[in-house]
């Protein structure tokens, strides 16, 4: 039950967190009318940064008790933050090569 609960939570905060971040980020990417195209990868990385800090904050707040939990590396966190930031940039990115 534990289980079924904490992937209840995870879907939530996904879903929601990411709605809720994409509502403030979201009207940058209208501004160019070209880099409305690519707001996917925007999107992207703004799961790339909450898969970061469930893995690294709020997966030790859950109802899941089991093995296996720990944090993602130093390595790993900065490389995903890394790459999620060049996502949430592309659109702008290449809205500028094209333009």
């Amino acid at each position: 039950m534990r289980v079924l609960l904490e992937l209840l939570r995870i879907v939530f905060l996904f879903i929601f967190g990411g709605a809720l971040v994409w509502v403030v980020i979201g009207p940058f990417y209208n501004a160019h009318p070209l880099s409305g195209e690519y707001q996917w990868l925007g999107a992207l990385g703004v799961y790339g940064v909450l898969f970061v800090i469930y893995r690294n904050r709020w997966q030790f707040s859950g109802w899941y008790n089991g093995k296996g939990k720990k944090k993602l590396s130093q390595r790993v966190t900065r490389i995903i933050v890394f790459g999620s930031v060049l996502l949430l940039a592309c659109p702008w990115i290449i809205a500028g090569i094209n333009h």
